[in-house]
């Protein structure tokens, strides 16, 4: 894959303090999004002395470890999504075209990455953004498309979407 066709999102940079004999140390550590706004996201941590060698270290992490999401017509979700990681929560729904993202902090960085276009999400419980991302991810992980689906049970795309839309 080429780096030049990812986006790069920064959620979050923590400064963390180390107190020693001559005083303080800073350290400073970074949560980085990345998504090539096709389906693919990952997501990276990295902790440094300076901000850019942090940033830096969690985008490659982010890009070591991308995941491939399915999307309905390439830019909302097939279903509504519920997940949990700790006290993080995140809930999204899919939306008819034209809604674009209505996601706050972590949820909407994500989003933009993955090529999500039209989505309503609220984050609940925890505002922490590493909660958020991992609640984020197990939800989209645990998504099943149409596709995926009817391979299982062994039956057209067709019969399982006439299914869904008679309800």
């Amino acid at each position: 894959m080429k780096d030049n066709n990812y986006i790069e999102k920064l959620v979050a940079i923590n400064r963390i303090t180390k107190v020693v004999k001559g005083g303080r140390r800073f350290g400073f550590a970074a949560l980085v999004v990345v998504g090539d706004q096709k389906g693919s996201i990952g997501v990276g941590k990295g902790k440094s002395k300076q901000v850019p060698d942090a940033i830096k270290k969690a985008t490659e992490l982010a890009k070591k470890n991308m995941l491939k999401i399915p999307l309905k017509d390439g830019r909302t979700l097939h279903h509504d999504i519920y997940s949990k990681n700790g006290s993080g929560k995140v809930l999204m729904r899919s939306a008819p075209t034209g809604t674009g993202i209505i996601a706050g902090g972590a949820v909407r960085a994500a989003c933009e990455a993955l090529g999500i276009q039209d989505v309503v999400a609220k984050s609940l419980g925890s505002a922490n953004p590493h909660n958020v991302l991992k609640a984020l991810l197990g939800g989209l992980k645990s998504q099943s498309s149409p596709k995926y689906i009817s391979a299982i049970r062994g039956k057209t795309i067709s019969e399982i979407i006439k299914k869904r839309e008679s309800k």
